[in-house]
């Protein structure tokens, strides 16, 4: 009976957004539990000395010295798959999406796996920046050509949406403007994964955030400040995968952390989030709910221009914080991992509250 149920009623069943994005939710958070334990224990195998601490962080990091990284690979997995198996095929917004997860996962694997292989401290035996710039620019413009092919032929090509429904054409500039919100997206995600559980908490309220506009873009009238956009329901299953993936990874990433996510993971994640804002054309709504990675952005930036600018006036370099990004200054401030992870995790629901109220009355 149910057989005969799922092949007559299967595609009707399926059809609707909330039910793939439901059935991807739950597949992926299942792969994350099922396969989670294996990859790990496969990863120690693989890496013998796991992942290696970085010099520029705090000494109570050294007893991370040994935990397994990639662990954004499963992330992947678990939200292809489920993808795969729950969007509508003939939708590119849900292929596009995994695009992007793939590509700037790609980047970030060949960055893990030389710094894992070198076994260094030094951030410099992975990509250089050039190196990784170069290629998330390369990225961006494949991906912001896809995005801009799945606009609706009533809003302007190459166009940025702002509040109260005004549209600002780009021109070329909107490659400008992709690679800010795209690569700012993958780098402000991959600089937050620094101590354990903190990304994917941070990264779930944004999620939920584009989960709502993705909900208004595709129901007329439910949003005056989301645009209309029925190719939008492409991504239901994409991001009901990615949410179940982080979620599931969060249950072996808590403190004290079994594995990290690598900058497979976190490049993976951000990329993704940056293109589905594009693609929702929710990109400054998106940057109001990442608010809290936008900071910890900032204050890796803020350092190390002031360092080089007091240096090149003084000549002896100083120092905005006591160790940037920001997480790592309130663990100089003798702050616990625990409580910077928890205390972001607030400020991260209220930018995301924030970013909510702007989406609704905007």
């Amino acid at each position: 009976m149910l057989t005969s149920f799922l092949l007559n009623n299967g595609a009707n069943f399926f059809a609707s957004g909330w039910t793939q994005f439901a059935a991807a939710f739950g597949l992926a958070f299942l792969i994350m539990l099922l396969f989670g334990r294996p990859f790990i224990n496969a990863m120690h195998k693989l890496q013998k000395k796991g992942q290696p601490i970085s010099e520029n962080v705090p000494q109570a990091h050294l007893k991370k010295a040994g935990t397994p990284t990639m662990g954004g690979l499963l992330i992947c997995v678990a939200i292809i798959v489920p993808s795969l198996l729950f969007m509508p095929i003939d939708n590119p917004t849900g292929w596009i999406a995994l695009l992007s997860l793939i590509m700037f996962g790609a980047i970030g694997f060949v960055d893990d796996y030389k710094k894992v292989v070198s076994q260094s401290h030094k951030a410099s035996n992975g990509l250089s920046p050039m190196t990784r710039l170069g290629l998330e620019a390369v990225c961006v413009v494949i991906l912001a050509y896809l995005i801009n092919k799945t606009i609706p032929p009533y809003i302007p090509e190459l166009s940025l949406s702002l509040p109260f429904g005004i549209i600002l054409p780009l021109g070329i500039f909107y490659y400008v403007f992709a690679y800010f919100v795209i690569a700012g997206s993958a780098n402000a995600t991959n600089i937050t994964d620094g101590l354990d559980g903190m990304l994917a908490k941070l990264y779930m309220p944004v999620l939920i955030v584009l989960v709502v506009a993705l909900y208004g873009a595709t129901r007329i009238g439910f949003m005056d400040t989301v645009m209309f956009l029925p190719t939008a329901s492409g991504l239901y299953a994409v991001l009901g995968a990615a949410f179940g993936a982080v979620l599931g990874f969060l249950w072996f990433n808590s403190k004290p952390a079994s594995i990290f996510m690598g900058d497979v993971g976190s490049l993976a994640l951000g990329g993704f989030m940056g293109t589905v804002a594009m693609l929702l054309k929710s990109e400054i709504i998106m940057a109001i709910a990442a608010g809290m990675m936008v900071l910890i952005l900032l204050s890796s930036f803020v350092q190390t221009m002031y360092f080089k600018a007091s240096r090149k006036i003084t000549g002896t370099g100083r120092r905005v914080f006591l160790r940037a990004p920001l997480h790592h200054h309130f663990e100089e401030l003798g702050w616990t991992e625990t409580k910077i992870v928890e205390r972001f995790f607030i400020v991260s629901i209220l930018f995301s509250g924030l970013a909510l109220v702007l989406l609704k009355f905007a």
